[in-house]
């Protein structure tokens, strides 16, 4: 029918080119383009259709991957380790002289200062030994005293001595020579005796000749009997006086001896001025001796009472009141409060980077808070080297195991502040050091 084609083959009208054209599907697998929806558009449509469950995902893989970089970061930045603890320098208290305890003063675990009364022991002995010592010291100091003054005078007089006996001497020596001289005349005045006695008997023979002739009276022969009698008792005389003048030489000359020896004795001067400035040092010296015991009595007078070397904690307590002690044994012990640091084994593998001086973040597990510190320095050898039975790889049984060496790390300390004034920081207390090594 011509009507009916020329209507289908008429152009379309403006409603109709306006519309849509209507798409004609067919049941059957759908078909997906290579290059798919762009990302953007996948997470709109994403968020359009499940928005909560969607951002829950972002959320999460932005995590993990904010815990990967901090991860590296961490292990590139830093090392740590758990195996770690507090340590610090315990102080054993002993006694340092025998007696008997009269009181103890603290209990275990009590904070005490520098200073603070922890044991007393009996000073009764000890104060006896001072009182004693001290008059010894008196006594050595008095003797001292007259020692010095000794040495002037002892000065003085072996200089007289020594004055009198030089003069002695030349005294004794004059008495001699004017002995001699007594004795020579003496001996001179029986030479002329005797001649005259010989004179007097030869003529007295002479007179008996001649009186028996009667050439000559008897009374010349009386004259000469008399002048031969007093000559012989002249020489008689003269005999005793040359014997008495001799025994005057001699006793001149005993003392001329005598004057000598009085002087050599006298020469000693020095010798007896050295001897006596000898005992006085000698007396000085003792002296010091008997101050130096002095000194040891109250020293171990004050050993009688057993103070805090240092501010810490009581630890342990052997002592007990009433009991004798001894030299050396421990009575108590002082754990140091200010006086700690950390030990930490960290593994061989971790030390590259490490060395003094690097800061450390130091979390007590007991309290579950951070200290700051420093790497002080690291340790001469391996824990295994200083352990009793260090290994010996000789034998062939060798096996590679990781070794863990100490490192010492000191905490930080603000000038001005007591340090561990609370006593938080205790040796033993596990910690976990981490150390910034890069």
């Amino acid at each position: 029918m011509p009507g009916r084609e020329s209507t289908s083959n008429a152009a379309p009208s403006t409603s109709m080119l306006n519309e849509p054209a209507a798409v004609v599907t067919e049941p059957g697998p759908r078909l997906i383009s290579d290059e798919g929806p762009p990302r953007g558009n996948r997470v709109r449509r994403l968020l359009r259709e499940n928005p909560r469950r969607t951002i829950a995902a972002l959320v999460v893989a932005l995590a993990i991957l904010l815990g990967i970089g901090y991860f590296i970061r961490s292990a590139y930045l830093y090392e740590d380790t758990d195996d770690a603890q507090i340590d610090g320098y315990v102080k054993p208290l002993s006694a340092r002289i025998t007696g008997h305890v009269l009181e103890v003063k603290v209990i275990e675990g009590q904070s005490v200062h520098a200073g603070d009364i922890l044991v007393v022991i009996d000073p009764k002995d000890y104060e006896v030994s001072v009182a004693q010592s001290r008059a010894n010291l008196a006594d050595a100091q008095a003797n001292a005293a007259s020692s010095r003054f000794n040495v002037p005078i002892t000065a003085a007089t072996a200089r007289s001595n020594l004055d009198s006996s030089s003069a002695a001497v030349i005294n004794a020596e004059a008495g001699v020579r004017a002995a001699q001289q007594d004795f020579q005349a003496a001996q001179a005045n029986v030479a002329q005796a005797e001649a005259n006695v010989a004179k007097s008997a030869a003529d007295l023979i002479r007179y008996q000749r001649l009186v028996a002739k009667e050439d000559i009276s008897r009374q010349q022969y009386d004259q000469a009997v008399a002048a031969a009698k007093a000559d012989q008792a002249t020489l008689v005389a003269n005999v005793a006086t040359a014997e008495s003048k001799k025994q005057a030489l001699v006793q001149a000359q005993g003392k001329l001896t005598q004057a000598r020896a009085d002087l050599q004795s006298a020469k000693t001067a020095p010798q007896q001025v050295s001897n006596v400035r000898a005992k006085a040092d000698s007396a000085t010296a003792q002296v010091l001796a008997r101050k130096a015991e002095l000194d040891q009595a109250e020293l171990n007078l004050s050993y009688t009472i057993l103070r805090s070397p240092v501010n810490g904690i009581v630890g342990k307590r052997s002592a007990e009141a009433g009991q004798n002690v001894s030299v050396g044994q421990q009575l108590i012990s002082v754990v140091p409060l200010d006086d700690v640091f950390v030990t930490a084994n960290f593994k061989e593998t971790q030390l590259a980077h490490m060395h003094p001086g690097q800061p450390v973040t130091i979390k007590i597990d007991a309290y579950g808070r951070k200290w700051n510190g420093h790497v002080t320095n690291t340790g001469g050898g391996t824990g295994s080297i200083f352990s009793v039975l260090p290994p010996e790889n000789a034998t062939g049984n060798y096996v590679k195991v990781v070794q863990r060496v100490p490192v010492r790390i000191d905490f930080d300390r603000t000038p001005g502040q007591n340090f561990n004034s609370q006593g938080l920081l205790k040796p033993g207390l596990s910690v976990e050091p981490v150390v910034r090594v890069r």
